[in-house]
């Protein structure tokens, strides 16, 4: 995603959209399973599409997004061994605490350190993406109504406009976005990536893969909560039936 203007990438995509306006006037726009794992009460994130979708953001995404409320630690929960996770952390550079003489120098990230954002500041980032602010996506996927569904979605969803649909230069067609005109152009495209387990970067895989990453970013302790959900439950269900037991025992020896 270059920092242009054309890459003001899920900026207008994911923030600013009108979602609800445009249902209202046009009625809902019905969006594509993207059949994630985690979709069920008790599924579970699938860790080698995490995996991929930490690839897809760390060398297409993060361009122009931030993922501010991650620290690069965090890639070891969806598998990612330490030492390549270190190597991640270290090949950007960050603020270093400010020398004796109050300069602040750089030095190269480390695992402790939250996802370096890709501009100094807001003013930076308007100023590269035509005066739009690319949001941060650390817990976009909660934040947008569809949630990873709508991610995938979006960036499966550019093509060419219908006959009667006068799109102004500038603006793409996605016949998923809200109002279908979209300024930011097609972020992925097939072969864009080479993926480690072999597996085929085509556009739509990315996108699933990306949703994943970003669904696991918005909320990394989904599967303990479950997990504990689960264990919850169950007790609830043991006690329930000991408790009817008793009762049983009880009112039998009365009788």
């Amino acid at each position: 995603m270059p920092r242009s203007w054309k890459g003001a990438v899920l900026a207008a995509a994911l923030a600013l959209a009108p979602a609800a306006a445009w249902a209202q006037e046009h009625g809902e726009i019905e969006l594509p399973s993207g059949h994630f794992s985690f979709e069920s009460p008790i599924g579970t994130f699938d860790r080698a599409a995490a995996q991929r979708g930490a690839q897809v953001y760390l060398q297409v995404c993060s361009n122009c997004h931030s993922l501010h409320q991650l620290s690069y630690r965090n890639l070891t929960q969806i598998g990612l061994p330490m030492s390549m996770v270190e190597g991640i952390a270290a090949s950007v550079q960050v603020d270093a605490a400010p020398n004796d003489a109050g300069v602040v120098e750089q030095r190269p990230g480390r695992v402790s350190d939250r996802f370096r954002a890709p501009f100094a500041n807001e003013n930076a980032a308007r100023n590269a993406n035509g005066g739009a602010l690319p949001p941060d996506l650390s817990v976009m996927v909660k934040a947008r109504e569809g949630g990873a569904d709508y991610v995938h979605a979006l960036l499966i969803g550019y093509e060419d406009p219908p006959a009667d649909v006068h799109v102004p230069e500038g603006m793409h067609y996605n016949k998923y976005f809200p109002g279908h005109l979209i300024g930011m152009p097609p972020p992925l495209n097939d072969d864009q990536l080479q993926f480690a387990d072999g597996t085929k970067a085509t556009a739509d895989q990315m996108a699933h893969d990306v949703a994943t990453f970003l669904a696991w970013a918005a909320e990394p302790n989904l599967e303990v909560r479950r997990a504990l959900g689960i264990k919850v439950v169950i007790f609830l269900v043991i006690l329930a039936g000991l408790a009817y037991a008793v009762k049983r025992k009880v009112w039998a020896d009365l009788h």
